[in-house]
């Protein structure tokens, strides 16, 4: 009938595709049906591009652990290599020449049987080149040293030292030439130094250090000892400036060689500066025969006291003009702080010491005593030597009485005033290397002095 709805019936599902059919679709309004459909989301590759950065980050780390432990293991058997016992079976002394280079140095170690792989030497030196570079110079290394022990004394530098004593009194050509004794030293001295401008000490040093920079090294320690010894010097002396200091040091230093007296023989030297009395010191008479040179090697006769030169002071007023030697720490000081007593005069008591007067009386008395004791002794004693002793021609006087210097108000009161016990007036005189002993030298010239050799 018109006006009925017809009924649509849809066929049955077919048996045979039960379990998959397709579920059924509500029908869409036309609004809906001319509606676009909405598009099928993005792949997700975003999350594969984490899965490959994880999966590089993985690798990488895997890598590195594989690595870290081959470095570990490589490094453990270096140190091993390293810390292992070397070949040498004793101690030895190796010299490593200036500017030479890590390889030389490992062919050097490998020649002296010290190493015996040179080239696990250089790349351990490299792997410790933060801790320094490898030192020149003369090395001991012990029996069995490992490349690591070898390596460390040539970076912390553990050179040989070697000495030189300097003795106190020598003069600057002296100096010199004891330096040009020593076989260690090298190089040649420049110029000679000034009178009084090397501190006597003994110094060390290393393989190739140059005879120069002694020379040097002495000059330093010399200009900060007086330095020092001014600042503290006393206010009472007549002494006006730190040269003036070191002169009267030279001569104290040449007239006693004992550390009790020093200070008193000072004392003298300065109470006779103050009352204005010459010196008269047997040294300054030499220094200015000889010129620094050396020593007579005899006693100072009559005639040469009475030559004027500038450096005698038995004929020149207060100081000579310059030191007549180099002095020592103590004759500086003692001269900053001489013995505070009434001394004028002093002469040798048999004993190598001395005998001290305040009186010319007192000082007659002491001379003979020392008289009584050279006319007891087979044979002159070493301290006359560049003392002053009565020429032939002055050995009596008018009334042919015995004539003997130094009764005059002298401060040694001559002769033998003042010897150093035991050896003569200097450490080279009546050896062979006594500079007096070589016919070349000019003494007109003091810089003219060629380099004393063993004979």
């Amino acid at each position: 009938m018109f006006g009925r709805k017809k009924k649509i019936l849809l066929p049955p599902a077919d048996e045979s595709d039960h379990g998959s059919a397709q579920p059924r679709l509500s029908p869409r309004s036309p609004n809906e049906a001319i509606k676009p459909s909405m598009a099928p989301p993005p792949p997700p590759k975003l999350r594969r591009r984490r899965r490959g950065m994880l999966s590089l980050l993985s690798g990488l780390l895997t890598l590195f652990v594989a690595l870290a432990i081959a470095g570990i293991f490589g490094f453990s058997m270096l140190q091993q290599e390293v810390t292992a016992q070397g070949p040498l079976q004793s101690d030895k002394v190796v010299v490593i020449p200036r500017n030479t280079g890590t390889g030389e140095i490992a062919n050097i170690l490998k020649e002296e049987g010290v190493i015996n792989q040179p080239l696990l030497f250089q790349a351990y030196a490299h792997i410790n080149r933060q801790r320094g570079q490898l030192k020149a110079g003369e090395f001991q290394f012990k029996a069995g040293t490992s490349i690591e022990d070898a390596i460390d004394t040539l970076i912390q530098g553990k050179a040989i030292l070697h000495t030189v004593t300097v003795p106190e009194g020598l003069t600057s050509e002296q100096i010199i030439a004891r330096l040009y004794e020593h076989e260690i030293l090298t190089g040649d001295v420049t110029d000679t130094p000034r009178e009084g401008s090397l501190l006597p000490d003994t110094y060390k040093f290393e393989r190739g250090t140059t005879r120069q920079q002694i020379i040097s090294t002495m000059q330093t320690a010399q200009r900060q000892a007086i330095e020092q010894i001014w600042q503290r010097r006393s206010n009472e002396l007549p002494i006006k400036s730190p040269q003036e200091l070191v002169i009267l040091a030279s001569i104290v230093e040449k007239e006693t060689g004992r550390a009790d007296e020093r200070t008193r023989v000072a004392g003298v030297f300065i109470n006779r500066l103050m009352k204005r009395m010459k010196l008269q010191s047997d040294p300054t008479i030499v220094y200015g025969l000889v010129g620094g040179k050396g020593t007579l090697g005899r006693g100072i006769l009559r005639s040469e006291i009475e030559a004027a030169t500038p450096y005698n002071t038995y004929v020149v007023e207060g100081l000579p003009p310059g030191p007549i030697a180099n002095p020592g720490r103590a004759a500086l000081e003692a001269v900053a702080n001489p013995s505070r007593t009434k001394d004028l005069y002093f002469v040798a008591d048999g004993s190598g010491g001395h005998s001290f007067a305040e009186t010319y009386e007192q000082h007659q008395r002491n001379v003979n005593r020392w008289r009584q004791i050279e006319k007891s002794r087979p044979a002159p004693d070493a301290a006359d030597v560049d003392r002053v002793v009565p020429d032939a021609e002055d050995v009596r006087g008018q009334n042919g009485t015995p004539m003997v210097p130094g009764l005059r108000g002298t401060a040694s009161a001559l002769p033998a005033a003042g010897g150093r016990p035991g050896r003569g007036f200097d450490a080279s005189e009546g050896t062979d290397k006594d500079p007096l002993k070589n016919k070349t030298f000019d003494l007109n010239n003091p810089k003219n002095v060629p380099a004393l050799r063993q004979p």
